[in-house]
């Protein structure tokens, strides 16, 4: 069974969204690092308990993104992945969810798969929509997010959780088949040292457009179907009670005086 996992670097949550100047997302400002999105981090653990309990699997990441996406790679990697696609072209700047499950899917059909686990939503844009987008590119039934699948010979059942009660709904079709998985099921597991050094000594195959047989007028911004006009930031911003980078014995104070006379310490 060859089972692809698509994964995402997103930016940190932490971090305050940053914008190019075409109103796209910095990407280059990203950690080198690379911060996997939570949910593809799920998908990858449950793709290797599927391939803890049968002897006939082989598990590829795939992502798609500028040239530092390549150590979300190696993060995936380290979590048990067997190699790593990371398709990459300056030409995909820009591109938009149409864009993006055009180039997935013709990344797929070139991996070939019998399963396509990934993340339900990213962190980044949580639109959600990807997953059902590449089924239908790829002409297979899809289970969207599903808290955990079990896999049978040649047929897989996801577990979705409905947000309205504590049931589980089962959602069964046949193989090839897509699963988008929420990070509400099992977390990924922190990859021990050994693992993250065997990472870098796995296949990492590396596939530009041309590879693929796409055309970069359908990719990017030139082929996407939707524009950023404005981004605007709504974010609460209240008054600021210290600052920790001006003086941080003094933010220190503050903050245990703080707890002390509340008595949380």
């Amino acid at each position: 069974m060859r089972i692809v996992v698509l994964v995402k670097q997103v930016p940190d949550a932490g971090d305050a969204p940053a914008y190019a100047a075409d109103l796209t997302v910095d990407r280059a400002g990203a950690r080198p690092s690379g911060v996997l999105d939570a949910a593809d981090g799920c998908a990858i653990e449950q793709a290797m308990r599927i391939a803890r309990l049968r002897i006939d699997v082989h598990v590829t990441v795939l992502t798609m993104g500028p040239s530092q996406a390549a150590h979300t790679l190696l993060a995936a990697l380290a979590l048990g992945a067997d190699d790593a696609v990371h398709v990459c072209d300056e030409a995909l700047h820009g591109s938009d969810a149409l864009a993006t499950s055009r180039v997935l899917a013709a990344a797929l059909r070139k991996a070939g798969y019998d399963l396509v686990l990934c993340g339900a939503a990213s962190s980044d844009s949580g639109m959600a929509v990807i997953p059902v987008m590449l089924a239908e590119r790829l002409g297979v039934p899809a289970v969207c997010a599903a808290d955990a699948v079990r896999v049978q010979e040649n047929a897989i059942t996801g577990f979705c959780s409905s947000p309205s009660d504590d049931e589980l709904d089962e959602v069964a079709c046949d193989l090839p088949a897509l699963v988008s998985l929420t990070d509400r099921g099992i977390a990924p597991r922190t990859p021990a040292f050994p693992a993250l050094a065997e990472a870098r000594h796995k296949l990492l195959r590396r596939w530009s457009l041309a590879d693929l047989g796409l055309d970069p007028a359908e990719v990017g911004l030139p082929g996407a179907g939707c524009r950023v006009r404005e981004v605007e930031d709504r974010r609460a911003h209240g008054p600021v009670v210290l600052d920790a980078h001006a003086d941080p014995a003094a933010a220190a104070r503050a903050v245990a005086d703080f707890l002390t006379d509340r008595h949380f310490v």
